[in-house]
């Protein structure tokens, strides 16, 4: 019989699952296949260098069949947990499981079905991409040899194959490298800073390729700092900071578990300051041209606080939530804003 404290972290990870839009026939599938829901999982990750911890407890789920984005400022330790997921470094404590399996136990198997880019992908430059894709393709078997074609049209280099990999732009090589990782036929794709490079086509281009693998049944997980491209292509996200994971789920509940802010309208913004600066419902209120910006920890609160509003002789002409992007989240949550850290 599991635990209780078992029973509540496997709870939590399905729920973080089934709150992803688009991946809950990823997750029936993987039931009846007697799978795991979860592409990715790690239980309290760690690892070191000297004496800097990068990586800190980290325990992460990545739902099956999903666009997964991984979110950190530069130096977070998003490439370090890469290079852990693949194996390439030794996790000082901890455990990750990929596809059901312990990395530790099942490394090749593992890599077998996954295929990856860490920060830039490199080529031989005298070689042209068709033949890059060949020198891989002898490594992986005669079955690859066989995807070459259909990946290089897939990420629109079938015209630029017989050119050298020097002649191409960063861009290209970029595209080259995704081109790789599909020879494996992965399940799970994993792209490290996969945007960098491209111009605004080629981010587009990249955008509907990741959700046509993901239509496929496949799990793409992407590393970035690139907040909008991220909320633009992941339907679930983690954020980590200072090697700390300080937030996971579905893209659009990012935003509920902050203070919800509303725009009011009103006639007197002074007198309603002065008001609601009095109110234990309001966290916060700021001045805003024509009325006053509120934060409330709870989303009823807003009737009530019009109420008195009305009754003090305030005129109330709007009440209007206020968005909360990734970008404002990403900031709320982690402890670099602007550079400083």
């Amino acid at each position: 019989m599991a635990s209780g404290s078992t029973c509540g972290l496997i709870l939590a990870r399905l729920a973080v699952v089934l709150s992803v839009d688009g991946s809950l026939i990823a997750l029936i599938h993987a039931v009846l296949m007697n799978k795991s829901p979860l592409i990715i999982e790690t239980h309290d990750l760690t690892k070191r260098f000297g004496k800097r911890t990068v990586v800190s407890g980290l325990d992460l789920a990545v739902p099956r069949g999903s666009a997964f984005g991984f979110l950190g400022h530069n130096g977070a330790g998003k490439t370090t947990l890469i290079r852990l997921l693949l194996g390439l470094v030794q996790p000082d404590s901890g455990t990750i499981t990929i596809a059901g399996r312990r990395v530790a136990e099942h490394r090749p198997q593992i890599l077998a079905g996954i295929g990856a880019i860490i920060e830039e992908p490199h080529f031989h430059g005298h070689l042209t991409g068709r033949e890059n894709l060949e020198i891989v393709a002898a490594v992986r078997g005669p079955h690859s040899y066989a995807r070459i074609e259909p990946a290089l049209v897939r990420v629109g280099l079938h015209d630029r194959a017989k050119d050298r990999v020097g002649t191409y732009s960063q861009g290209m090589r970029q595209r080259l490298g995704i081109a790789r990782c599909l020879l494996a036929d992965p399940q799970l794709i994993i792209l490290d800073e996969p945007m960098n490079g491209l111009d605004p086509g080629g981010i587009r281009q990249l955008r509907q390729l990741i959700a046509d693998l993901v239509a496929e049944g496949r799990s793409v997980f992407v590393s970035s700092h690139l907040l909008d491209e991220i909320e633009k292509t992941c339907t679930a996200v983690a954020v980590i900071d200072q090697g700390r994971l300080v937030w996971q789920g579905a893209i659009g509940e990012i935003g509920r578990e902050a203070h919800r802010s509303y725009d009011i309208d009103c006639e007197n913004p002074s007198a309603a300051m002065n008001l609601l600066s009095l109110d234990p419902t309001v966290s916060r209120i700021e001045a805003r041209p024509g009325g006053v910006r509120i934060a409330v920890a709870d989303a009823s609160a807003i009737t009530g606080i019009n109420a008195r509003l009305v009754g003090a002789g305030i005129a109330v002409s709007g009440v209007s939530p206020v968005r909360v992007s990734l970008e404002d989240r990403f900031l709320e949550m982690t402890t670099r804003v602007g550079g400083r850290s």
